[in-house]
């Protein structure tokens, strides 16, 4: 047995880092098959992977066909429990859940099965099949189970649709922006998500019958009373897309970004490709990004191939500490990111233009463990360093959007802005309405927030099938 992964191919980082083309190849069937024959398929009894798997994915069923070369199956098993399988593939924090949790990994002398990479391989084959195929089913809205309302077409709000699709419901998906698939759209660029990809998986919802209507934001373009009055029950999965600040002196100055701005001008609206489409960024020659996420990753990345000269990654905690993804920092050290560890911006400052020349940063010492589990970041006295910039991106994390909560106001929230919701149904203050994803928990996991919305469409099932009428 291969003591470690298969594995898998890059673009060379002097290559990647001049453009948004998608880092890892992916698998060929060789590599797959041979990854697949690493899983020791453990019994009934010690389903580890599965157990670390926010969707319950059977993991050790998908694999097994896989290694057998039973492709067709292989996809049908994954297709069953997880309706966007190459977008997860790709994007899952793997090394914290299925993989994190595998037997052979946990062995300490054999890395853990490349569950990922395997799940990449099978979706993709899938979509090229799929891709000959029409089957686009015609849902009626009268000889249904009934009707249920989804507010945000991002991962819950595309995974309770498809999972209600399946049982008989009329689905339809609001959108606010112009185009579907929420933060896989807007959020997590094309080097490490091809858009091509996150719209064929939205076909596929489509293609169970879900309607999906965009430019639409609930609670301005369409209210809650009207969405009531049609529908059965409605589910809420807006994310978190409300962009949070540092609050610090000059962070006012032109050159000064949020992630969110940053990445929905680059990702949705292709500024990279700026003149040939209308939306604009600032190119920075000297970036700083704050944060050390997996957003931090995606930012500092994404100026770098916009054509920075250099790129700095700030982060007031330790390497040891940083949210972000192992994958995802090893690739962006590779592409020369720079990154100043136990050092927090205080200042931002600026020319007699108003336009950004430098981040001010205190050094930093780590105390005692916080809430979070981590040490606590703490200022050291008379310890700066400025740094020279004309871009400073602020990848702190985001809030709740406000729109519809202001709109709703019968809504339960908890003391963070977020949604007060169960966490397994999903289920709210008000009768009838769900919500899931980043809106009820804050920024999590594309997995995360698709496991709340299978949870949440079991859960809505159960309801609308027990009730007689409507709200």
């Amino acid at each position: 047995m291969l003591r470690n992964k298969v594995p898998v191919k890059k673009q060379p980082p002097e290559e990647r880092k001049h453009n948004f083309q998608e880092v890892a190849y992916g698998y060929c069937l060789e590599e797959a098959m041979m990854e697949a024959d690493r899983c020791l398929q453990c019994p009934d009894s010690a389903y580890n992977c599965i157990n670390g798997c926010p969707v319950g994915v059977d993991i050790r069923g998908f694999i097994r066909e896989l290694k057998e070369g039973n492709l067709a199956k292989s996809a049908e098993i994954l297709k069953s429990y997880n309706n966007l399988p190459s977008i997860c593939g790709r994007v899952c924090p793997q090394e914290n859940q299925c993989e994190g949790a595998c037997t052979l990994g946990k062995s300490g002398a054999f890395e853990p099965v490349a569950i990922g990479r395997l799940e990449r391989f099978v979706a993709d084959w899938e979509r090229v099949q799929r891709k000959n195929e029409k089957n686009n089913i015609q849902v009626s809205k009268d000889n249904v189970k009934g009707k249920v309302a989804v507010v945000g077409a991002g991962p819950s709000g595309l995974t309770v649709a498809a999972d209600l699709a399946k049982m008989g419901y009329y689905v339809k998906i609001f959108e606010a922006l112009h185009k579907p698939g929420g933060v896989l759209t807007y959020g997590i660029p094309e080097f490490r998500l091809p858009k091509e990809i996150v719209f064929e998986e939205v076909e596929y919802v489509k293609s169970l019958g879900v309607e999906i209507e965009t430019d639409v934001v609930v609670g301005k373009t369409i209210t809650i009373d009207e969405m009531r009055e049609e529908f059965d029950a409605i589910f809420i999965g807006t994310g978190a897309g409300t962009p949070r600040f540092l609050n610090i002196p000059g962070e006012n100055l032109n050159g000064v970004y949020s992630s969110s701005e940053f990445l929905t001008r680059v990702n949705l609206m292709k500024a990279y490709e700026f003149p040939l489409v209308d939306t604009p960024v600032k190119v920075g020659k000297h970036v700083v990004v704050v944060g050390a996420g997996n957003v931090a990753m995606d930012a500092s990345r994404s100026a770098l191939r916009l054509g920075a000269e250099t790129v700095t990654v700030v982060y007031r905690r330790s390497e040891e500490e940083m949210p972000a993804r192992k994958e995802e920092y090893e690739n962006a050290v590779e592409e020369g990111i720079n990154f100043m560890w136990l050092t927090n911006p205080i200042e931002c400052k600026g020319n007699e233009k108003g336009e950004l020349t430098s981040v001010v940063c205190q050094k930093m010492k780590l105390g005692e463990p916080d809430s979070s589990g981590r040490r606590r970041p703490i200022p050291i006295e008379n310890s700066y360093v400025e740094i020279p910039a004309d871009l400073f991106i602020v990848a702190i994390g985001q809030e709740s959007n406000k729109v519809l909560l202001n709109a709703f106001p019968e809504l339960k929230l908890n003391k963070w802005g977020y949604i007060e919701a169960d966490p397994v149904t999903g289920v709210t203050s008000v009768e009838g309405v769900w919500a899931g994803g980043d809106i009820v928990t804050g920024a999590a996991t594309v997995i995360e927030a698709m496991g709340a919305g299978k949870r949440a469409a079991k859960a809505i099932d159960e309801y609308i099938s027990s009730k007689v009428g409507k709200f």
